[in-house]
């Protein structure tokens, strides 16, 4: 509903070009008794006001309004100039929109642009602005906000000359300031000047036809200041009218009248043809010469070019030959070196061999393979987390389509019920003691009771998506955007303990291994000793943010957004291999430990599951059963469960 702006108008001029030249509407404004006019805040939450006829008065409307969730001070006289430079003001005919202004600089959008956060700013506030000051992400231009800019080219706005400064402090009288090329001013309405209010797109088109538009006389410059409409009669009356050949040297000056008698007589004028060649044949001159230097300069940064490129092209072959030296030097002694390990090796097969006839090394286990058991279907959307209640034989699993499925994995293999209760992607599934933990994109953690499963409590726990959750020492630690926050677990409350700060994105990957808390962000895995909730050790790595983490007897590893695993040594801390082999983000990493071996299985984007061991560091097997990104994994009793965007959860076992 929109609010009043004081005194009806009492006529409208509307103007119409042809649609050629496209098309504006101009606005007759009818004087008003008042100086300035003021208004009552409008709520913008009803959305944008309709844009139409406009209503004005005599003066600036003043624009102040408070912005309902980030208290941003408007303008109605605003600044939006082309470039840096310009000095036009620009007086608003209505209220603009508080959805149609920069939250950085409290004006309208001036070349509104999205940026990477999903928000838009002016061009000129995101490309020197660090952050964004709705959600701290760093800001970067990706595209122009097309139907911004032609909204706010539909606002009315006064003609420039209509409007003249105001003395004294803006606001003082209900008008506020605008801020033209850095410099302070407010702006008025002016009674004597331009009457009619025009599209802001149309503004040149109109402005440079405008009655109102100062001119100078075009005899001589020290005559007073013309308008536009008054330039004609002032031509006529003119005492400092030249002839048309000055250039050439005539010295006359005078009025019309005298004018037309002169050019009878001026010598000049029966050489107009001539002199007119004369011009035209020097201006080519000059043009060719221009030309010819251009060519000179752009031949000569060739030559220099090309001189450079000789240089680099001698320097590059003379490295050549001294790698090719090289090489083939290393080839040589690589050579030797596969000659000695080949007799090596045969030594060691000749005593193998022997062992084996003597029945020294006993049987052969062959090596095991996985197969898919089972698919459970019933999500509506891609599932993103898995979690294992092993005394009950439950499978827990969580999806886009806002539900926790509880699936039975020991006699019945269907699903017993489905929990509902958040307003987000499901995204993270944690169990401590007979309590589910779920984590969500709606920043909540729910906690159900396993045994009726009941939800039994909600929590506001994060201002982002809740990613990741992990328990340990009776405590809950939850990842979101660049936080850790430890909770306290009394029953079915959680009592927020401390914050852990210091991360760099956001936070994927948490895993507790018996006093230590593993959090994975962008390039990086911090330790923490979960006694003292310190940082006590940092391991920097490559391939962009750490989606996944595994912690074995020996070993910890980590999957990353460019498809690669990275593996340290548990005591040393030391990285010890890159596992190559996936083809997009490792999504999901499990282990399954034995005493004869330690099996870790990754789940990536590709739609596929690997099986490493991680005596030899190999890849022993790889699962092709989804289709789509494989996105969860869980593990109970030899048994590998695995999630996908396909909506299902497979079984898998040996």
């Amino acid at each position: 509903m929109e609010a009043s702006f004081g005194p009806a108008f009492s006529a409208v001029a509307t103007g119409a070009k042809a649609e050629g030249s496209g098309s504006y509407k101009q606005h007759r404004r009818t004087p008003s008794s008042s100086s300035t006019l003021t208004y009552s805040p409008r709520d913008d939450d009803d959305g944008m006001p309709p844009i139409g006829t406009p209503r004005r008065s005599d003066s600036a409307i003043s624009v102040r309004s408070l912005h309902s969730e980030s208290n941003m001070s408007l303008r109605s006289t605003f600044s939006l100039h082309e470039e840096e430079e310009d000095t036009e003001p620009q007086v608003f005919a209505e209220q603009p929109s508080v959805k149609l202004c920069c939250q950085l600089c409290c004006n309208v959008f001036k070349d509104p642009v999205i940026t990477t956060c999903g928000h838009t700013f002016c061009r000129r506030c995101a490309l020197t602005s660090d952050k964004c000051p709705v959600d701290t992400a760093k800001l970067t231009v990706v595209v122009n906000n097309i139907a911004v800019a032609e909204q706010i080219g539909e606002l009315f706005i006064h003609c420039k000359y209509g409007c003249r400064a105001t003395a004294g402090v803006a606001g003082a009288a209900g008008v506020s300031a605008a801020t033209v090329a850095g410099k302070p001013g407010a702006y008025e309405v002016d009674p004597l000047g331009c009457p009619f209010t025009i599209k802001l797109s149309t503004r040149k088109e109109h402005e440079v036809s405008c009655d109102y538009r100062p001119v100078r006389c075009p005899n001589n410059p020290s005559c007073p200041p013309l308008l536009t409409m008054n330039l004609e009669a002032h031509l006529k009356e003119c005492e400092h009218i030249k002839c048309p050949h000055s250039k050439y040297g005539c010295t006359f000056i005078g009025n019309q009248d005298t004018y037309e008698t002169h050019l009878e007589v001026c010598k000049f004028e029966g050489l107009k043809e001539f002199l007119q060649q004369t011009d035209d044949r020097f201006h080519e001159m000059q043009l060719t010469l221009a030309q010819k230097d251009q060519d000179i300069a752009f031949l000569r940064s060739m030559l220099g070019k090309l001189s450079e490129k000789l240089d680099q092209l001698e320097k590059n072959l003379e490295l050549k030959f001294d790698v090719l030296d090289e090489n083939q030097s290393k080839l040589s002694e690589d050579l030797m070196e596969f000659r000695r390990d080949a007799s090596m090796l045969n030594d060691e097969l000749s005593h193998i061999n022997a062992r084996l006839n003597m029945g020294i090394l006993g049987s052969y286990d062959p090596q095991q393979i996985f197969k898919c058991k089972g698919t459970f279907v019933g999500h509506q959307g891609p599932v993103w987390c898995l979690c294992v209640y092993s005394t009950g034989d439950l499978l827990f699993s969580g999806s886009s389509d806002k539900t926790i499925k509880v699936w039975d994995t020991c006699t019945t293999y269907k699903c017993q019920k489905t929990l509902e209760g958040h307003d987000g992607i499901v995204l993270a599934l944690c169990i401590q003691g007979n309590r589910l933990y779920s984590g969500s994109a709606d920043c909540t953690i729910i906690v159900w009771d396993i045994q009726t499963l009941q939800k039994v409590n909600t929590i506001r726990a994060h201002d982002n998506p809740v990613c990741t959750l992990v328990s340990s020492h009776n405590m809950l630690f939850s990842g979101s955007l660049k936080a850790i926050k430890v909770w306290d677990i009394v029953g079915t409350e959680l009592k927020l303990k401390k914050e852990l700060t210091g991360l760099n994105h956001w936070v994927r990957a948490l895993v507790a291994s018996q006093n230590h808390l593993y959090s994975g962000s962008y390039q990086t895995i911090k330790i923490w000793d979960i006694r003292s909730l310190e940082c006590v050790h940092v391991l920097q790595t490559s391939g962009g943010s750490v989606y996944s983490i595994a912690v074995t007897n020996h070993h910890i590893v980590c999957g990353t957004y460019e498809n690669l695993i990275h593996v340290w040594d548990i005591e040393s801390k030391e990285q010890v291999r890159t596992l190559t082999g996936h083809v997009g983000t490792v999504y999901a990493l499990a282990v399954i430990s034995t005493p004869d071996q330690t099996k870790v299985f990754s789940a990536s984007y590709d739609r596929s599951l690997r099986v490493w061991s991680m005596d030899n560091m190999i890849c022993t097997q790889t699962l092709l059963r989804h289709q789509g990104s494989v996105t969860a994994l869980a593990v109970s009793r030899g048994r590998l469960f695995s999630g996908a965007v396909d909506s299902t959860v497979k079984v898998w076992t040996c």
